[in-house]
């Protein structure tokens, strides 16, 4: 075993949008499991939105990563070393070992994969943190009925392709929103989509409009900004909101431009009767195991798909985090660390 641990520190935060400079690879000794712990090797690395919020100082529901810290992220790792009674060398493991090639943990937050039920990565996507906040946010929340309308941003991410294939799943019709004609043409023709629109494009508005003849039932918000200014006039009475991310903003340094638009937001809370929920995934821990063997056995049995983005190289994850808060990843985005 190499005697090296690289880690990517949190160098900076950001103003705008992270870079490069905001990170730093380190290299220092593996570290030691003590009675009780296990070593870890981690495989890969998950990124998601959510890190965004972690590199800023301002209060939120958990706390900021420290300058000079590793940088969070839900990993699968093999036991290398064990002290701890409940696991052994070379099993498989998902938890959260951050951004760095080796981690020590005490057990909790572990949780043992079978590489023959599901290929490894599914635990940091459809059966992971991603799949469990599309399933708990829609099912809780959303509640969609047969024949009503779902619509869902950032549907060919990890949470959207997973919300439209349950509400499909529900008797829902299931509208997308995407950027550019591949990603469209995903979710028509791979996931069974009955629509698809491309936010890029001039026309947006009047194409949501037109793929949701009878409003929205349900809209599952993982964007903000302009995609929900298009929404936002077609949601009907009684229309449902899980807010899950607003990653549209998350690079935001000032309030976007023009008038107050929270009166136009509250008239139609009001008006229209929404039920507008946020929500963070851990607030359903309780249904993790019923998510586990639901979506488990859809996937076993292909009634659900998904799609991976990996890349390879632990020195490459600050890159790539950038490039997905840009939308330049087609699915689950994974980093290979070795």
């Amino acid at each position: 075993m190499t005697h090296v641990n690289r880690r990517i520190v949190l160098a900076a935060r950001p103003h705008g949008e992270p870079n490069a400079s905001h990170f730093r690879l380190e290299e220092g000794r593996v570290p030691v499991a003590k009675e009780g712990e296990v070593l870890l090797a981690n495989r890969y690395l998950s990124l998601d939105p959510y890190m965004r919020g972690r590199m800023s100082a301002a209060k939120s529901y958990a706390e900021p990563v420290a300058i000079g810290d590793t940088m969070v992220g839900a990993t699968v790792a093999e036991v290398i070393e064990s002290r701890h009674p409940d696991f052994r060398v070379g099993e498989t493991v998902v938890g959260f070992g951050g951004w760095q090639d080796f981690a020590v943990s005490d057990g909790r937050g572990l949780r043992r994969l079978d590489p023959e039920a599901a290929p490894v990565t599914t635990a940091l996507g459809i059966l992971g943190m991603p799949g469990m906040t599309a399933y708990t946010g829609l099912l809780n929340i959303g509640q969609p009925k047969p024949g009503e309308t779902v619509v869902v941003a950032a549907a060919t991410g990890p949470v959207g392709s997973l919300v439209g294939q349950i509400a499909r799943r529900k008797g829902a019709r299931a509208v997308g929103i995407a950027g550019g004609p591949e990603k469209c043409a995903f979710l028509r023709d791979t996931l069974g989509f009955d629509a698809a629109i491309d936010h890029r494009a001039e026309d947006f508005p009047d194409a949501l409009a037109a793929a949701c003849p009878e409003g929205i039932d349900v809209y599952f918000e993982n964007v903000g900004g302009a995609v929900f200014d298009a929404v936002l006039p077609l949601l009907n009475n009684f229309a449902r909101m899980p807010v899950c991310g607003l990653v549209s903003g998350y690079n935001a340094t000032e309030l976007p431009p023009g008038p107050d638009r929270v009166p136009v937001l509250m008239r139609a809370i009001l008006s229209k009767r929404l039920h507008v929920q946020g929500f963070i995934v851990w607030d359903f821990a309780a249904q993790e195991a019923e998510f586990l063997r639901e979506v488990g056995a859809w996937l076993r049995d292909g009634l659900v798909v998904h799609r991976e983005d990996i890349v390879g190289g632990l020195e490459n994850a600050p890159e790539a985090f950038a490039g997905l808060l840009q939308g330049r990843n087609f699915g689950k985005l994974i980093v290979r660390i070795r």
